[in-house]
């Protein structure tokens, strides 16, 4: 077998990891120590940030804040090696990995591949809407953003104009929460600075949820605080309300209403994406992989899964864990420490969640926290997811950018990254 990816062979156990999210980070830097070889797969040569993506696409941060390189974070082992490449599909018989850049062999296979965005086979919303799972897809959110405000400055035309600075939100979980409290302070605070000759009023924020009550995965008070502190900001709420279609321009509603938009950001779930070669009977609900209290895969030998995309039932989660960071992070780390014991011949430990708590920001000073029993919102829930996701960023230079940038945000109620990074001749439409 050709060698594409040009990993020298070894001696000591090859350890495969597929994805540099939350869960392949962590299991990565665990490993590092470990007497093996770890080889570390990406489509993209950077660890994202995600709980921090929003505030990129909404210009509060520099798009390279929230993101931080494989190599520099991962650069104190020589077993250590990272390729750039899409991974397609595996043989499990052969062990063999299967990239856009060659196969790999490998002894152990840990898929910590995360989830995509569930469009739920509706090919109008995904081929239109702006979904922000990733660096690129916050870029042009950001750009679709700043462009419809400089067409609707130079437009004369009130119809026009409403589509272009009508943004409507999809999905009342955290995320939908975040944009659509940061686009609020967008319109109250900045926009009518930079366009004072554009009538900003005309701006309008719909956030639209499904169910009857925001921030479904946390407590009711958090969703009650969330909703309150987003209708004081402006933002216009639509529960029990399910967006159907949307075609680039109309949006329409399960309440058998229509909406002219030019912004549409989806938020609204997302599933897993199994690889192929993997057995139908390991994967379970919203495609994840059915793994059991140490991550290994069924009916897949040597294949272990973490992260979003790893499905674990146990008396406390029957449905799995959530799919949020601190999971992730917990199951690379213990992953990490489980495959060392293996490798010096001792005893691997079980999986057990120890649940941190789970956070949402609405705005400045305002925020919402589920932290065992108690429940914080305002500013001193906002003062913990602060500091929480400041010290959880990669690398000391991202976390001085952050801080910063937070307090200079603060301090001129200002976000200072409102920059279009294109060709003049693209927003010439």
């Amino acid at each position: 077998m050709s060698n594409q990816l040009n990993i020298p062979k070894s001696i000591q156990k090859r350890i495969v990891i597929v994805g540099g999210g939350f869960a392949g980070l962590n299991v990565a830097k665990g490993l590092l120590k470990a007497n093996a070889q770890i080889v570390l797969i990406d489509r993209y040569n950077f660890h994202t940030f995600q709980p921090l993506l929003y505030q990129a696409a909404t210009s509060a941060l520099p798009a390279t804040s929230v993101v931080y390189p494989f190599r520099e974070i991962l650069n104190k082992s020589k077993s250590f090696y990272y390729r750039w490449a899409e991974v397609t599909g595996v043989d499990t018989h052969n062990k063999v990995l299967k990239c856009s850049e060659g196969d790999l062999m490998y002894d152990t296979l840990i898929l910590a591949t995360g989830t995509e965005v569930n469009f739920f086979g509706n090919s109008n919303i995904e081929k239109f809407s702006m979904p922000m799972k990733s660096l690129p897809q916050a870029i042009k959110i950001r750009q679709t953003i700043l462009n419809n405000f400089e067409k609707a400055d130079r437009c004369d035309d009130v119809i026009e104009k409403k589509a272009l600075l009508n943004f409507c939100i999809a999905g009342g979980g955290p995320t939908g929460v975040e944009v659509s409290g940061a686009l609020a302070e967008m319109k109250n605070e900045i926009f009518p600075r930079d366009y004072p000759h554009l009538d900003t009023d005309l701006m309008e924020i719909h956030l639209f949820e499904g169910s009857e009550r925001l921030l479904g995965s946390m407590s009711e008070h958090a969703g009650k605080k969330a909703l309150a502190s987003l209708k004081n900001l402006g933002v216009i709420l639509h529960l029990e309300t399910e967006v159907n279609d949307y075609d680039g321009r109309k949006l329409y509603t399960s309440q058998n209403k229509e909406y002219s938009t030019e912004n549409f950001i989806w938020a609204a779930g997302v599933v897993g994406k199994p690889l192929e070669g993997i057995p139908d009977t390991s994967v379970g609900k919203a495609k994840r992989y059915i793994v059991d209290n140490y991550n290994a895969v069924k009916n897949c030998k040597d294949i272990y899964a973490i992260g979003d995309i790893a499905l674990m039932k146990t008396n406390d989660f029957p449905e799995g864990h959530p799919q949020v960071a601190q999971p992730a992070i917990q199951q690379g780390d213990h992953l990490a420490k489980n495959l060392a014991r293996a490798i010096n011949g001792k005893e691997m430990k079980t999986f057990r969640y120890f649940e941190k708590g789970y956070m949402a920001v609405v705005g400045r000073n305002k925020a919402v926290a589920d932290i065992g029993k108690f429940q914080f919102s305002g500013f001193v829930a906002w003062l913990l997811w602060s500091f929480i996701h400041l010290f959880s960023l990669a690398g000391f230079k991202n976390r001085l950018i952050v801080f910063v940038s937070w307090i200079y945000n603060y301090i001129n109620g200002d976000k200072s990254t409102r920059v279009i990074i294109q060709e003049a001749t693209e927003n010439k439409s």
